[in-house]
């Protein structure tokens, strides 16, 4: 049957990416502290460059790739491997790989101990570009993803009123390039005691009043959070670049705040 992808196209423009994006995918990933990696869905996003003299992409060898490593853990070699076949099949000069997927960690309530399951947004990705000076001739980056809720209470409101100040569930992106691997946990962590505090899927009355009590000893403001998120990503030494931003969804205005920081 005719080919029609590999002819010229009619428009001899360069594609930077594309692809296929939305499969939903059983992939496997690593836990910190654990032999045993959790079951997970991903949502896949696949994609590669495309140049001139090809009308078009192949998109089912993009699906025949993500196919074979399926079930598979999520980690260096595997992404590494995918955008190797990616580049091969596609005879393409970059490759890219991206998968989205929620994190669950079981956390113990601060004064009850009592045990409920919270769930981050995660995204572990990869870029294959060229790099002439290596062997194999391309370069692998690879990023990772992490969505935390924190609670902050407003400095400023506690500091002018005779009684309480208001507070907010705030969001926390961390977006980093690795040099080496990161658990998911540790960012977690660093947003976690960055703000006022942590958040909880179950407490009960005595976990209530301590979260309370200790997010209103620690107010912050977004920026605040933002700057201490920073600091702790530049201290780690498998981190080679970040971004994070934080929004707080201001509960008694009609606006959100945020800040960013990324790093050079």
């Amino acid at each position: 049957m005719e080919d029609v992808q590999i002819g010229p196209a009619a428009i001899p423009l360069h594609i930077n990416r594309v692809g296929v994006r939305g499969i939903s995918m059983p992939m496997l990933v690593r836990r910190r502290g654990s032999d045993m990696p959790q079951h997970t869905v991903a949502d896949v996003e696949l994609g590669v460059d495309l140049p001139p003299t090809f009308k078009g992409t192949h998109m089912s060898r993009f699906v025949e790739t993500i196919q074979r490593h399926a079930g598979l853990g999520l980690d260096y070699n595997v992404i590494s491997k995918i955008l190797e076949e990616m580049r091969d099949h596609l005879r393409a000069e970059r490759s890219f790989a991206s998968f989205g997927f929620k994190y669950f960690l079981d956390r113990k309530a601060p004064a009850s101990g009592i045990v409920s399951t919270m769930h981050y947004a995660c995204r572990l990705a990869g870029e294959a570009v060229p790099a002439s000076n290596r062997t194999p001739p391309w370069h692998v980056r690879h990023s990772m993803e992490v969505v935390v809720p924190v609670m902050t209470v407003c400095p400023c409101s506690k500091a002018i009123s005779d009684v309480g100040a208001h507070t907010q569930r705030t969001e926390v992106r961390m977006t980093v390039q690795m040099s080496g691997w990161v658990w998911i946990e540790e960012l977690i962590d660093i947003a976690e005691s960055s703000g006022s505090s942590p958040v909880y899927t179950l407490l009960k009355r005595e976990d209530e009043k301590f979260v309370t009590e200790h997010a209103f000893a620690r107010p912050v403001f977004v920026e605040d959070v933002v700057r201490n998120v920073a600091a702790a990503l530049s201290e780690n030494l498998n981190i080679s670049h970040f971004r994070v931003e934080v929004e707080s969804a201001e509960s008694i205005h009609a606006h959100n705040a945020f800040a960013t920081i990324e790093s050079c």
